[in-house]
């Protein structure tokens, strides 16, 4: 089996995606928290914003206090424990941003091991692939498997993918 998924078609960089490095990327997120009807997009400069707010309100009040090392130990563990033991997913729209569709696609073809599936350009970018199910790669079945953003196929995704088509 191919750990890897080729992204072609209308396109005017076609892509080898890597599913195996992106435990490392950023812009991952919490597959299991994805779908909630709770969460609120707020974009990544409000984010940045509210935390170095906070951070700067607690120096203020507390003064400033250098890190101790033990704090450091123990985030770095946890940020270890969360990678072994989380499920992550990461945007389609990256990608396919990355790639630049031609100004004519509106379509796009997932191809997978059980067949294809046709969805239009809007879904795709809005859809999420999963490439990690407890802190372990996708193997058996995937190399990633495909979310709506709206979550509607969350309890049935599309998987074994082995390519993205633009059309």
């Amino acid at each position: 089996m191919e750990f890897i998924v080729a992204l072609n078609g209308k396109v005017n960089y076609p892509l080898t995606l890597d599913p195996g490095v992106w435990i490392f990327d950023d812009r991952k997120e919490d597959l299991h928290t994805l779908f909630d009807l709770d969460k609120s997009k707020e974009n990544e400069q409000e984010k940045y914003l509210k935390e170095v707010s906070a951070h700067w309100d607690r120096e203020l009040q507390e003064g400033a206090v250098p890190p101790s090392e033990q704090k450091k130990q123990s985030s770095k563990t946890t940020l270890k424990e969360t990678l072994l033991t989380s499920s992550f997913a990461i945007s389609l729209s990256y990608f396919i941003y990355n790639a630049q569709p031609h100004p004519d696609a509106e379509k796009v073809r997932i191809e997978s091991g059980d067949g294809s599936v046709e969805i239009t350009l809007e879904e795709a970018q809005n859809g999420y692939f999963a490439f990690s199910n407890n802190g372990k790669p996708l193997k058996d079945d995937g190399p990633v498997h495909f979310y709506f953003g709206d979550g509607r196929n969350k309890e049935n995704p599309i998987k074994h993918i082995s390519a993205v088509t633009i059309l």
